[in-house]
């Protein structure tokens, strides 16, 4: 396996966590939240392939990204929590991860929370950029690609706040987006299948940011529907990156979690 770059925010050893960041970001992303839950878990981390400091990402066994992805966390979780349970936290394709995981072995998790989960497959309207995305990167546009997903998808001020440095990662990063199409927006691994997120009886938190993009609430509406022990929760005045917006209201929303499993 290629390099993965670990973190580790130390606190109460007799309860690990796994945080998952979000596509064109790292593990930093969790810092903040990290620093405000006091120490409440052993919360442990990663920079996914292609992020951060971890290695470019090459595909393992024909394997596609949100499997090589979920690959790393299963062999993390191993690490610190054995065969579990863990208490889960994901954000944007990171909660994806951690719901796979929560569907695939529910007795690992504690309890899961997810961040803006971009389940598309979850809503009935899905991605609004997915076309557009796909045109642009067939004509070689990537930076345009880029500025679009990310004046939708990314902090404030959107594409053009970003620094020279980041805007260009953001810009080689974005083939790895359209990777994940069949993974977020057709659930080519079965997330949404029957019985699956039923099976999940760990408390679960979903949270969103009052700004985000409509499809959020939307999948989450699906997947509350579905799970057996469920609060929402929305922050007000933040978008799609409140980890790093909000991590005040986050960590909070995370505690509260904690404290139900």
């Amino acid at each position: 396996m290629s390099h993965v770059h670990l973190r580790h925010w130390p606190g109460d050893p007799a309860r690990p966590a796994l945080a998952i960041h979000c596509m064109m970001g790292s593990s930093r992303a969790f810092d903040p939240v990290a620093a405000r839950l006091g120490g409440r878990v052993a919360l442990h981390g990663f920079d996914l392939p292609s992020h951060g400091r971890s290695a470019k990402w090459r595909p393992e066994a024909g394997e596609d990204y949100h499997s090589t992805v979920t690959r790393i966390a299963r062999g993390l979780i191993r690490d610190v929590a054995g065969d579990g349970p863990l208490d889960l936290i994901g954000h944007s394709i990171g909660a994806t991860v951690a719901l796979r995981i929560a569907v695939d072995t529910p007795a690992l998790v504690r309890s899961l929370t997810l961040i803006e989960p971009v389940l598309f497959a979850a809503s009935p309207h899905g991605h609004a950029l997915d076309g557009q995305l796909a045109e642009l990167a067939a004509e070689g546009r990537m930076e345009q690609a880029t500025r679009l997903f990310m004046d939708m998808w990314g902090g404030p001020g959107g594409f053009d706040a970003l620094p020279a440095a980041t805007s260009r990662a953001a810009i080689a990063q974005m083939p790895l987006i359209l990777e994940t199409g069949p993974a977020m927006s057709g659930d080519c691994h079965h997330i949404l299948r029957p019985g699956g997120l039923e099976s999940i009886l760990a408390p679960v938190m979903l949270i969103a940011g009052a700004d985000s993009p409509p499809v959020i609430a939307e999948i989450a509406e699906t997947l509350a529907a579905r799970l057996a022990d469920v609060g929402r929760a929305s922050v007000p005045g933040a978008g799609h990156m409140l980890p790093m917006t909000h991590p005040e209201q986050v960590a909070g929303l995370i505690a509260v979690n904690l404290d139900r499993s």
